[in-house]
């Protein structure tokens, strides 16, 4: 399980990529990535095309990521979900928070 983040050339988008498994061992980590977030950034993308577990703790984590984050960004965006994933992103009702592909 890991967690890495990256921004695109011009800083208006950060991609948080979650290897393995999304639960409460990556909560420092994952408030770090984007604590610090740039003026220029106006999309979060949390990348799970590698990730094949999240529990109650990841979506809690998603939640005050947007929390906190508020305003501040234009967009999150939750991609390369597996199909178990996103089923758990649709029952617990996310899709209506975040845009999910």
């Amino acid at each position: 399980m890991s967690l890495s983040k990256s921004a695109s050339a011009d800083g208006a988008t950060l991609t948080i990529q979650i290897k393995g498994k999304f639960d409460f061992n990556l909560v420092q980590s994952f408030r770090q990535a984007y604590a610090d977030i740039s003026d220029k950034t106006g999309k979060i993308v949390i990348d799970l095309r590698e990730t094949d577990y999240m529990d109650s703790s990841a979506l809690g984590m998603l939640l005050n990521m947007k929390k906190t984050l508020g305003s501040s960004v234009d967009a999150i965006q939750i991609s390369n979900c597996q199909p178990q994933l996103k089923k758990i992103l649709q029952i617990s009702r996310f899709d209506k928070k975040f845009d999910i592909d």
